[in-house]
């Protein structure tokens, strides 16, 4: 059975269109624990996301990505020089793992974030929650195709080309 998230990366460390270019790419440093496990324990191959673009003007979601392979360690925590870099991990206890994604599609319309707000029809929604910062969250079936939908049809104040 599929399962739905969304996953938030900045735009101008990595977009949509990077993945897009790119074809996949790992989900690499997440240091967040309740992230990571929802990696490492409930992801699976074939499960989607959207792709969110946080910390932008407008924040929103740009697209869609699959989950491609999971269980892999994140080595950018052994990489001194990276970001990062934990020195509580080693090769034999990794401790942070990543999923490798796969580019799906680029929504027509972002979908920036007050509009979801503004619909009763994504009430619930994780991620409009008061103090939601995640960078994974687990999203329903229902909200991910009204997101879906929604980057499907013309957004009244965004359009192809405007984000």
């Amino acid at each position: 059975m599929t399962r739905y998230w969304l996953m938030k990366s900045e735009p101008t460390s990595y977009s949509i269109d990077d993945l897009k270019q790119d074809g996949f790419t790992l989900w690499d440093g997440v240091r967040n624990y309740q992230a990571r496990n929802y990696m490492r324990d409930e992801m699976a191959v074939g499960d989607l996301a959207l792709f969110y673009h946080s910390n932008a003007f407008p924040s929103g979601v740009a697209g869609i990505c699959r989950i491609c392979k999971v269980g892999i360690p994140d080595l950018t925590a052994l990489d001194p020089n990276s970001p990062y870099y934990d020195k509580r991990a080693t090769k034999a206890k990794p401790i942070w793992c990543t999923v490798e994604v796969e580019y799906v599609e680029k929504f027509p319309y972002f979908v920036p974030l007050y509009e979801i707000r503004e619909s009763s029809e994504f009430d619930g929604l994780v991620l409009l929650e008061k103090g939601s910062r995640l960078s994974i969250i687990p999203v329903d079936s229902t909200h991910f195709e009204g997101i879906r939908d929604l980057g499907h049809h013309s957004s009244p104040s965004y359009s192809e080309g405007n984000w």
